[in-house]
């Protein structure tokens, strides 16, 4: 069986300068204070990295300056899940020569209807089988509109080269049934801050969690708290950390993300049209949400 990735990652956001191109630039400034972090990972081309914007070149680029500027000090998954079961193999062939560890692979929604549990097995199994590193599975229902049974997942979870699973929707008596059904050897990762502690408390091996950008530290410490047993201290930086994931997340998404990594002294920026940045308003909220939540400066 492959590896299991443990512990907790951030999925990082791209940077784009003012021609809305790649600035990576910023982007390695911004994962070489990541790589001195308390997070065990990173993902590359993440929902937060807004893989969805980015053509294949510029997902090749940023794997790339990813890995160089991380430097093997930390673990790095990346985005490279496509619409094709061809596509994603021939992607995820060239992320694994570059140098990362996991392929976080989302499921395939164009053609939702058509996509019973048949076909999600043999694309997942297909790309699992021609893929010269570990693959996991990515649940984003919010986004794609497709959800994976548990016993789905469980059927899965048997197949030595599929490592784990990214769940985020949040929903325990399911988080619980992927943990319960599955191989033993096989990584269900909570996919938001917001449940990350339940998660565990479940069986879950870490999370991927868009907070991790701006709140490295706390999210690590609701993990290590939980590990040495510290159930209180866990519980009380979970509950700190809901006003400033719903912020970065549902609430204000990838636009009060940026302005989240620019007001930590991180890059943030614009996100990639459509996406719009956020008014002063609400750019202001979110800054207030932060200092409320004690998330200031990381540098």
């Amino acid at each position: 069986m492959s590896p299991i990735p443990r512990g907790v990652f951030a999925p990082v956001a791209t940077t784009f300068d003012d021609q809305d191109e790649l600035d990576l630039a910023f982007f390695k400034s911004n994962l070489s204070f990541y790589a001195t972090s308390q997070l065990d990972g990173v993902v590359l081309l993440g929902s937060n990295g807004e893989f969805a914007l980015l053509d294949r070149t510029e997902k090749l680029r940023l794997i790339e300056a990813g890995v160089e500027a991380l430097g093997g000090r930390k673990i790095v998954m990346a985005g490279t899940g496509v619409e094709s079961t061809k596509g994603t193999i021939d992607l995820t062939k060239e992320a694994a020569a570059l140098g990362i560890d996991y392929a976080l692979i989302v499921t395939p929604h164009y053609y939702k209807p058509a996509y019973d549990a048949k076909a999600v097995l043999a694309h997942y199994q297909a790309v699992a089988d021609a893929s010269p590193i570990p693959i996991l599975i990515y649940i984003m229902t919010a986004y794609t509109g497709v959800d994976l049974p548990s016993a789905v997942i469980a059927e899965l979870s048997c197949h030595p080269n599929i490592a784990g699973v990214k769940d985020s929707a949040g929903n325990a008596p399911k988080v619980g049934e992927m943990i319960a059904q599955s191989h033993d050897d096989f990584a269900v990762l909570a996919g938001s801050a917001s449940f990350l502690y339940p998660a565990l408390c479940l069986g879950a091996k870490g999370g991927i969690v868009a907070l991790g950008n701006v709140a490295p530290g706390l999210c690590a410490e609701i993990k290590n708290c939980f590990e040495r047993g510290d159930h209180s201290a866990a519980r009380e930086l979970q509950m700190r950390a809901l006003a400033p994931n719903a912020a970065v997340t549902s609430r204000y998404g990838i636009p009060g993300l940026k302005v989240a990594l620019d007001y930590v002294g991180l890059k943030g920026g614009r996100p990639r049209p459509p996406l719009q940045p956020l008014g002063d308003d609400d750019a202001n909220k979110v800054r207030t949400i932060l200092d409320g939540a004690a998330i200031g400066p990381v540098q």
